[in-house]
């Protein structure tokens, strides 16, 4: 069940990352039942969260449009968010937490 309260965020669990044209993934730790991501980038990219073999694939998973923030809720045994760009690289801000 989501926690339906504003995000609170893990403190120190905030990850920059550069996407690149095929899956790549971070760990995200797990224990926490949300993620906040932040492109910051030009490009829209795709993820999905998972285990330690997760990958995305574009067009498929959750789009994360150029210039927006999306608070997703994620299975707590989650570890992981893997990560592939549409078209030309972007960068990403991923912070795990609880709430929206």
């Amino acid at each position: 069940m989501s926690v339906n309260a504003p995000f609170n965020p893990k403190y120190g669990s905030g990850q920059e990352i550069t996407t690149a044209g095929t899956s790549a993934r971070i760990e995200i730790g797990e224990g926490s039942k949300s993620i906040v991501i932040t492109n910051t980038g030009a490009n829209d990219c795709y993820i999905r969260t998972g285990d330690s073999s997760v990958d995305a694939v574009s067009v498929t998973d959750y789009r994360v449009l150029a210039g927006s923030q999306v608070a997703l809720s994620k299975d707590q045994d989650h570890t992981h968010l893997a990560y592939i760009q549409s078209g030309s690289s972007t960068t990403l801000h991923v912070m795990a937490g609880e709430g929206y």
